[in-house]
């Protein structure tokens, strides 16, 4: 069963995820910093260090959300990129950001499905995305489109969440994300359903040497894996085929 965040209500998943992101888009990053104690800045800053041997990269950041990782590689890489969600509520705080920063010039954002990525082939030099890939309707198709808009040897480089594997970690951390992350995030973002729906996406998501197989499929060819704090994450680096 696809895992969608309002199991009981009718919608594509991808219809879901929109809505879900849209009611919850003014407390995101808050909820986002604070549940993760900070810890996302410091994987979001290690992946974008992965692309750092890019000379001047025109870089598609998809599922940008708010726009923290398009704000981080243009910050780290002095790089333009383009940014693209479903979310429309997302964006226009991605765009509040943008304007308050004087970024508008280096970064834009728009409305934009990754299963139908609106750009010509091989135009990127690298694609990211942060704690997206979970989200897609179709992961093939997403990751295929992602590769489709690369360069020849372009990178991309995906951020998400994965299963600790270790004893006593693992534990703590699957209660933690199953019992107290989905009631906080709930009371704060008033919508528990999107906070149910993080956890159950995440342990459902296809990771570590599956993930590497879904790149494959999609045209890429895997490089490494970086484990990010005793695995609750993992930074994926690959290369488009040429």
């Amino acid at each position: 069963m696809t895992v969608k965040p309002y199991q009981s209500e009718a919608g594509s998943k991808k219809t879901q995820v929109a809505g879900m992101f849209n009611n919850i888009a003014a407390k995101y990053d808050f909820l986002n910093h604070f549940l993760s104690m900070g810890i996302d800045k410091i994987w979001r800053k290690r992946a974008i260090n992965l692309l750092k041997d890019i000379p001047n990269p025109l870089v598609l950041d998809v599922a940008t959300g708010t726009g923290d990782l398009a704000i981080e590689a243009n910050k780290r890489l002095k790089c333009k990129v383009t940014g693209v969600d479903i979310s429309v509520e997302m964006l226009k705080v991605a765009d509040e950001k943008l304007k308050k920063r004087g970024l508008t010039d280096w970064i834009s954002v728009e409305e934009g499905d990754s299963e139908n990525l609106p750009f010509e082939d091989n135009r990127f030099d690298a694609v990211m995305v942060a704690f997206g890939v979970r989200n897609f309707e179709n992961l093939g198709k997403g990751l295929t489109e992602m590769c489709r808009v690369l360069k020849p040897g372009g990178k991309m480089v995906v951020l998400e969440f994965s299963k600790p594997a270790y004893f006593p970690f693992k534990q703590l951390y699957l209660f933690y994300f199953r019992y107290i992350l989905p009631w906080l995030g709930g009371v704060i973002s008033k919508d528990k359903a999107a906070y149910t729906y993080l956890p159950e996406s995440v342990l459902s998501f296809p990771d570590g040497e599956q993930f590497d197989k879904e790149l494959i499929n999609a045209g890429m060819n895997p490089v490494k894996r970086y484990k990010q704090t005793m695995g609750i994450a993992t930074i994926y680096l690959s290369e488009k085929q040429q």
